[in-house]
């Protein structure tokens, strides 16, 4: 089966919107303020869930579960707090 010009011309032309559409997907996910966001989102999961095994409250089935990410990222950041409370004290 031979295929035309035209058809030819329609499927490279489906095929650079498809990239299209998926670079914009990409761009938009990989974009600094929404991995900024899910940070900050994942870092609160983190911490409710931190609270709640303080108080020993159990996780609602509906509440989301606290992914890795969340968890270093709250390390971290408690990291960095103690680092800067401590240069501070010692300058005292």
């Amino acid at each position: 089966m031979t295929t035309s010009r035209e058809q030819i011309e329609a499927e490279i032309t489906r095929t650079r919107e498809e990239l299209r559409t998926t670079v914009d997907e990409l761009s938009d996910r990989l974009s600094p303020k929404n991995l900024a966001q899910e940070a900050a989102d994942e870092v609160k999961i983190a911490v409710a869930d931190l609270k709640r095994r303080a108080t020993g409250e159990v996780r609602a089935p509906d509440e989301p579960e606290p992914t890795r990410t969340g968890w270093v990222l709250l390390g971290t950041g408690a990291l960095v707090a103690l680092t800067v409370v401590r240069k501070v004290v010692r300058r005292l």
